[in-house]
């Protein structure tokens, strides 16, 4: 080999290797892992790690949306081995730019979002819901003229629908059905039902059967027009009355489903005793419902990420009044957290937790974190999560970052817990443009 195709080749061996010592290098990796975009909420800071060792020149786009290091107008001379601060001014959107000499190696899109402040829950609240309708629950024989049947189940009633009319008649309650259906029999007519099943609005008309035992006419269907229950109060907002409670949907224990509201209302619960969770089973808070005729809130909405009102009256016992801010999701870290919960009575008290996975979301699920009780007062009190756990909001570093939902079976000192930024969403907060009126 002549001597300039060796020096060549040399060359290029020692471009290869100084490629991967650069590509390699932590300043290059951290450089390369910031962010396209970036969203702040107003109130907070959000900071940015070069850690090169060269000057740039930063500028934003809209100086009216954020300051950088404190200044409106940017950096001419910036030291990119010290991290480049971003203050959110107003909500809006504008761009970070990088410049090394005229050129520029970096462009960051950030989105600043409406500043949120909510009161941190945590008190043991009572649930009573009325659906919109009455649940078909299920299917029973009726006995009559020789023979057992049921008519609804022959006339394609299924579980899981909700009757809506009967006769033309809107129905509130399972004694109204009970009624009309007499009613109906008694005049030899036919009942005309208006169902909705799924998102479906399905028509059927059934012959109700003459119950001999009973003295009455029936459909053969087993119906519910209500739910109770108790579990976690996880936010309440001073300004609009909004609040959010459970982390997660409540659903019919017969059916499965999820229930659709018609009416109700939270009131005060009082803890009572715990049974204490273990590998395989998990424990349970119970608890007794606390004047149950002050009504805290009505219940407007209940979705994936627990139930949502007006709360005219936030209950006692919390760990304080005033407001915190919130962390989206890319601000919540791994690592120490505190959960606040009801153990005893109605005292609100702090327990540690650690943050042991974060999964980043674009869209809403319930289980983005996973965090387990370290707290040894909890453990010893619940073995860990426990049912009526749930909606028990999630502090770290001073903000509301979500609540939890779900235990691990066969692990009770770890669950799940979602973004409050999704129960936000389901409770009518519109962060990327501007939040909820009072009403």
């Amino acid at each position: 080999m002549s001597n300039s195709k060796r020096n060549k080749a040399l060359f290029g061996w020692i471009l290869i290797i100084l490629a991967l010592f650069t590509f390699s290098s932590t300043p290059f990796r951290q450089f390369a892992s910031i962010p396209e975009k970036i969203r702040i909420v107003q109130g907070s800071l959000e900071q940015l790690s070069f850690a090169m060792p060269v000057n740039a020149k930063v500028v934003t786009s809209d100086p009216n949306v954020v300051h950088l290091n404190g200044t409106q107008t940017g950096m001419e001379n910036h030291d990119l081995r010290k991290p480049l601060t971003i203050e959110p001014i107003k909500p809006g959107d504008t761009q970070v730019t990088l410049k090394v000499g005229n050129i520029p190696v970096k462009t960051v899109d950030v989105e600043v979002l409406p500043e949120v402040k909510l009161i941190p829950g945590g008190q043991s609240i009572g649930v009573q819901l009325q659906t919109s309708g009455v649940l078909v629950v299920g299917h029973h024989l009726i006995e009559g003229q020789g023979r057992k049947y049921s008519p609804g189940e022959q006339s394609n009633i299924k579980v899981g629908d909700r009757i809506m009319k009967v006769n033309d008649v809107s129905i509130r309650n399972m004694e109204q059905v009970g009624k009309l259906v007499n009613d109906s029999g008694n005049k030899g007519d036919p009942v005309r039902l208006e169902v909705i099943r799924g998102k479906e609005k399905v028509e059927l008309k059934i012959k109700p059967a003459y119950d001999e035992k009973e003295k009455t006419y029936r459909l053969g269907v087993y119906i519910r027009d209500s739910a109770a229950g108790v579990g976690t109060l996880t936010f309440y907002d001073p300004k609009t009355k909004n609040y959010g409670a459970l982390g997660h949907v409540i659903s019919d224990m017969d059916t499965g489903k999820p229930i659709v509201v018609g009416s109700g209302h939270v009131v005060q619960s009082s803890v009572t005793s715990i049974e204490k969770g273990q590998s395989g089973s998990p424990g349970e808070k119970y608890a007794i419902f606390k004047n149950e005729n002050v009504k805290l809130g009505n219940i407007e909405k209940n979705t994936p990420f627990g139930i949502f009102g007006k709360m005219d009256k936030f209950p006692d016992h919390s760990v304080g009044m005033k407001p915190i801010p919130i962390a989206l999701s890319e601000q919540v870290k791994t690592g120490p957290a505190e959960i606040y919960t009801v153990v005893n009575g109605q005292k609100v008290e702090k327990f540690k937790i650690e943050i042991v996975n974060v999964v980043q979301q674009k869209f809403p699920s319930t289980k983005g974190l996973i965090i387990k009780i370290t707290d040894p007062r909890l453990l010893d009190k619940t073995g860990g999560i426990v049912q009526g756990m749930s909606g028990s909001p999630i502090i770290q570093n001073g903000h509301l970052i979500g609540a939890v939902t779900h235990v691990f079976v066969n692990d009770p000192t770890s669950g799940y817990g979602t973004y409050i930024e999704w129960m936000l969403k389901d409770a009518g907060y519109h962060l990327e443009k501007e939040q909820p009126k009072a009403s």
